[in-house]
């Protein structure tokens, strides 16, 4: 049924623009590795909660918006190996292209498919 990689971040709101460019040339290499599908969400009706929350977890600023991602892979080896490619690729080399948001406050995992309808 495939495995999936998420993410949940905040990103400044005033770097959306420059955000988008740096998961659409992100979303080439991960499929390059073997992804099948990379999609990125900017937050539209993400609340605060009492408890826990979106917001609360990537501990969200005023001038910040939650961004929810996802990769979708056909397996967690092919996963395994992409990821690892891709950590290596000059894409994450932070001083040829710097993250446009607080790579800190990122939270990831990965995931079996438990439902796909």
């Amino acid at each position: 049924m495939g495995y999936v990689d998420g993410f949940v971040c905040a990103v400044p709101t005033d770097k959306r623009e420059e955000y988008k460019g740096h998961c659409e040339e992100a979303a080439h290499v991960f499929k390059k590795y073997g992804a099948e599908r990379v999609v990125e969400t900017w937050g539209d009706d993400v609340p605060d909660g009492e408890v826990t929350s979106f917001p609360m977890a990537v501990k969200c600023k005023e001038n910040e918006t939650v961004v929810f991602s996802w990769i979708m892979w056909p397996s967690k080896q092919v996963r395994d190996e992409g990821m690892a490619k891709f950590m290596k690729d000059p894409i994450c080399d932070p001083n040829q292209n710097p993250m446009p948001f607080d790579g800190k406050r990122l939270i990831f995992g990965g995931f079996n498919v438990l439902v796909d309808i």
